[in-house]
C-alpha cells in the first residue's frame, strides 16, 4: 500500500467520527446522568442501601476493570496481530464488541443493574482496544511529516462526529414529543445508547472498506499466544535501546494522568463545586452545554497544535501544551460560578484536542523502522489505559484524605508539570529512523 493515500487516509479518519459517539454520549454526557437516575431514588443510594458502596465508586471501579482487561489482554493480541498480518481483524472484533455492548445498554435498568454494569465495562474495553488496532495504522499509511496532520485530522473528525450524534440524541431526550418517543423508564436516554451503537458499528464500514491488512503474515509458529509474547519481549528489549521513545513514554504516561482523569471525571468535579449564579448546584443542561463546547472547540485546537509542531517541533508544542494545562488548573482551583466554569471548559477543549492528537503523532514519528506497528502501539496504548487508572485513582484518594474536592486539582496539576519537565529530558539527537529527524 503506498503511503499518502488521500481516500485510506480519510477512510482511517472516519474511524475516530465512528467511535467517537461512545466517549461522548456514554462516557461524559448522557450515560452518567441517566446511571444517576437509575441508582438515586428521591436523594437516596440505591446501591450504598444494597450494597455498602457508593453509586459513584461502582461506575468508577466498572470503568477501571475495563481499562485494567484492556491493558492486560491487549498487548498480547497486538503481538499476534504483527505476527499474523491480521489486525484489521483485532479492530473489528473490539469494534463490534464495543458497539453491540452500547446498543445492549438500551436494556439497563435497576432490575438489572449488574448485566448493564458489565455492558458498560465490555463497551470500555471495546473502545479502548480497537484503538490500539487503529493507532497502529498511522505510520502505515502516512509519510511521518503528515503524521501531526493525518492524527488531528481523525481527532477532529471524532469531537464533530460526536457532536452531531450528542445534540440529535438530547433532541430525543428534550422534544421526545417532537419525534413520537414516549417518555417513561428513561426510554429516551436507552434510544440514545441503541444510536450509539448503530452509528458506530455503521461509520466503521467505511473504515473497513479501505484499510487493508497491510503486513505479510510471518512463519506460522506452533503456538500463537507464545508468539505473541516473544514479539513483546522483543519489542519492550529494542524499546530500551531507544533514549527518545523510551522518556516520551515516561512523559507521556504522567502528563497523560492528568489529561484522562479531566476527561472522565471533570462533570463529577462540577456537579459538586461549581454553582449557578443562585447559589444552587449546576444544572445537567450546564453541564451538557459544557461538554459540548469542549467538543467543539477541540476540533479547532487539534488543528492549532499542527502550526505549533510546524513553528516549534513536536516536543516544544507539547510543553506548551502542558504548560497551559497547569494554568487551566490554577484556575479551576479557585473558580465556582457558571460562566467561569465554561470560558474554563473551552481553554480545556482546545488543549485537550492538540495534546491528543499531537503525542499519537510524536510517538509514531519517534518509532524506528519496524513492521511490527501493532506491537510497539500497544506499548503506547498499555501507557494510556494505565495512567488512566492511575490518575482517577489519585482523584478518589485526594478526595477522600483530605475531604477536599477541589484538593484534587493540586494532584492533576502535579501530574502535567512532571510531564513537562520529563519531555525536557527527551534527547535531541536523532534515533534510528528518518521519522524522528521531524521531531525536535
Amino acid at each position: 500500500m503506498k503511503k499518502g493515500d488521500p481516500r485510506v487516509i480519510r477512510a482511517w479518519a472516519m474511524y475516530d467520527w465512528a467511535n467517537s459517539a461512545y466517549s461522548l454520549t456514554i462516557t461524559s454526557a448522557i450515560f452518567p446522568i441517566y446511571y444517576a437516575a437509575v441508582t438515586i431514588a428521591d436523594g437516596h443510594d440505591l446501591v450504598q442501601q444494597a450494597y455498602g458502596l457508593p453509586a459513584v465508586s461502582l461506575q468508577s471501579y466498572t470503568l477501571s476493570a475495563g481499562f485494567l482487561l484492556v491493558a492486560a489482554v491487549v498487548p498480547l493480541l497486538s503481538g499476534i496481530a504483527d505476527h499474523r498480518g491480521n489486525k484489521k481483524n483485532f479492530l473489528k472484533f473490539f469494534c463490534y464488541l464495543g458497539a453491540a455492548s452500547c446498543a445492549g445498554l438500551f436494556f439497563f435498568t435497576w432490575a438489572n443493574l449488574w448485566a448493564g454494569l458489565l455492558l458498560f465495562m465490555l463497551a470500555c474495553v471495546g473502545f479502548s482496544g480497537s484503538l490500539i488496532f487503529y493507532d497502529a495504522y498511522l505510520p502505515e499509511i502516512a509519510e511521518p511529516r503528515d503524521h501531526d496532520r493525518v492524527s488531528a485530522k481523525g481527532y477532529a473528525l471524532g469531537y464533530i462526529g460526536s457532536v452531531i450524534l450528542l445534540v440529535i440524541n438530547l433532541l430525543m431526550i428534550m422534544r421526545p414529543h417532537w419525534l413520537g418517543i414516549p417518555d417513561r423508564e428513561g426510554l429516551p436516554a436507552r434510544l440514545s445508547f441503541l444510536s450509539v451503537g448503530i452509528w458506530w458499528a455503521g461509520w466503521a464500514q467505511v473504515t473497513f472498506r479501505r484499510l487493508p491488512n497491510t503486513h505479510v503474515p510471518k512463519e506460522a509458529k506452533a503456538n500463537t499466544l507464545t508468539a505473541g509474547y516473544r514479539e513483546l519481549r522483543r519489542v519492550w528489549r529494542e524499546m530500551l535501546s531507544l533514549p527518545r521513545l523510551r522518556r516520551f513514554l515516561t512523559a507521556f504516561f504522567l502528563y497523560n494522568m492528568g489529561i484522562q482523569t479531566v476527561m472522565y471525571l471533570a462533570v463529577t468535579y462540577a456537579k459538586q463545586e461549581i454553582k449557578e449564579p443562585d447559589g444552587s448546584p449546576i444544572t445537567d443542561g450546564g453541564l451538557i452545554t459544557s461538554i459540548l463546547l469542549i467538543q467543539l472547540v477541540a476540533a479547532v485546537g487539534a488543528m492549532l497544535f499542527v502550526r505549533l509542531s510546524r513553528r516549534f517541533g513536536n516536543i516544544a508544542a507539547l510543553i506548551i501544551g502542558l504548560a497551559v494545562w497547569t494554568a487551566i488548573c490554577v484556575a479551576a482551583w479557585g473558580i465556582q460560578g457558571t460562566r467561569a466554569f465554561y470560558i474554563l471548559a473551552a481553554c480545556v477543549g482546545l488543549v485537550m484536542g492538540g495534546t491528543q492528537a499531537l503525542s499519537r503523532s510524536t510517538y509514531a514519528k519517534l518509532l524506528p523502522q519496524t513492521a511490527d506497528h501493532a506491537s510497539f502501539f500497544s506499548f503506547y496504548d498499555v501507557g494510556f489505559y494505565l495512567a488512566t487508572v492511575m490518575g482517577t485513582l489519585a482523584f478518589g484518594l485526594v478526595n477522600q484524605l483530605t475531604g477536599d474536592l477541589r484538593n484534587t486539582i493540586i494532584a492533576i496539576g502535579s501530574f502535567f508539570v512532571l510531564g513537562a519537565l520529563l519531555l525536557l529530558r527527551v534527547p535531541r539527537e536523532k534515533n534510528i529512523g528518518p521519522a524522528m529527524q521531524e521531531v525536535r
